[in-house]
């Protein structure tokens, strides 16, 4: 059996690259970075014109009716590229809750414009994986109370997408009173994270469906993180191999010395199986759903480990000049990190995966 991209796949692939490389170089990744807004409106716009803020919305709602597997497609390359802008919460979770869970009133507000990139909607589910700091979000009375932790997509939010502690979803505009946020600076100055603290806040609930729709979130978060998790591993070996056959030392290209050579080649050992982890949870998602959760765990687990090795190694292939912020490596290996941690680092979703299989027993 073959399991590959199909055609096209990889022509939505290769013109996300070529948008990328023409609007989001090095250069522009750092002073997004080093200022305010964290996000590239200039990106932003080339990637609207291919329709990628619609690329998760129905047809019916004007959008492109694609799958996860495209959309993990587009989010490797963003990686590839440590690109600024705000995918993950409002073009892929957003979008997949509000057609999953929304009632046909939300979805014929939020969904046409999702897919004309309009809104931008903040997507607070990490309390689903894990509580930290006693973070919970409550309903009751037709209101929210509590606090959620890291907010993805969190500046220039028009609405956030919050779980409560029995995982129903619920939309919350920026401006309802009650509602305080605050801005978190994390290692990856290429994202924007943030609290949510709500005191009776009135809320639009989506459908109850007991929790399911916001597990397929947290499994379609994980694929999408390990996604670019990959794209991010794969511009740092290439930086490396570059690097190695330029850079000499005494007399020669430092990539001739056979224990750099086992560097380069150790990184792409390990990088390469990831994709087809990422691919297969991506494509399970949408086709083998019970299998979906376990392969999203793998995915993410094993991609954060593996692309935290091959982060370290390239930087120690550049020497001391991996350190240096002309390089920008940083940008790649930050990211790496939080694609690493955000939705639950590798030994929490290994232990989720070992219940799912039956190993261990819930907490």
């Amino acid at each position: 059996m073959h399991f590959g991209l199909s055609e096209d796949q990889r022509m939505l692939r290769d013109s996300v690259a070529r948008s990328l490389s023409d609007n989001c170089p090095l250069d522009h990744v750092r002073e997004c970075a080093e200022g305010e807004p964290v996000f590239s409106d200039k990106t932003m716009s080339a990637l609207g014109e291919l329709g990628l803020p619609g690329m998760m919305v129905p047809e019916e709602h004007g959008g492109l009716g694609m799958s996860l597997l495209d959309a993990a497609v587009v989010a490797e390359q963003l990686g590839y590229a440590a690109a600024p802008v705000p995918f993950l919460a409002t073009n892929v979770l957003a979008a997949l809750a509000l057609t999953h869970a929304g009632s046909r009133e939300q979805q014929a507000d939020w969904l046409p414009r999702i897919a004309r990139g309009e809104p931008r909607i903040s997507v607070a589910i990490a309390e689903t994986v894990e509580a930290r700091d006693g973070a919970v979000v409550a309903a009751h009375g037709g209101g929210l109370s509590g606090t959620s932790l890291f907010a993805l997509d969190f500046r220039g939010a028009d609405a956030f997408l919050v779980a409560d502690g029995a995982g129903r979803l619920h939309l919350v505009p920026t401006d309802a009173a009650g509602l305080e946020t605050v801005a978190l600076t994390t290692i990856d100055r290429t994202r924007s994270v943030g609290e949510v603290h709500l005191q009776g806040v009135a809320a639009e609930p989506l459908m109850a469906d007991g929790g399911v729709a916001a597990a397929r979130l947290r499994c379609a978060g994980r694929i999408i993180l390990a996604a670019d998790s990959l794209g991010a591993g794969e511009a740092m070996i290439e930086k490396a191999i570059d690097y190695a056959g330029q850079r000499e030392q005494f007399g020669r290209v430092i990539g001739s010395f056979q224990a750099v050579k086992h560097m380069c080649a150790e990184m792409a050992a390990r990088h390469e199986p990831c994709r087809a982890l990422v691919w297969y949870a991506a494509h399970a998602f949408d086709a083998a759903p019970d299998e979906a959760r376990l392969a999203a765990c793998h995915a993410k687990s094993h991609t954060g480990e593996v692309h935290r090795f091959v982060a370290r190694t390239s930087t120690e292939v550049h020497g001391g000049m991996g350190f240096t912020d002309l390089l920008g490596l940083h940008y790649w290996f930050k990211r790496i990190g939080f694609d690493r941690q955000v939705l639950g680092g590798p030994e929490a979703v290994r232990a989720e995966a070992a219940t799912l299989q039956g190993w261990t027993r819930a907490a």
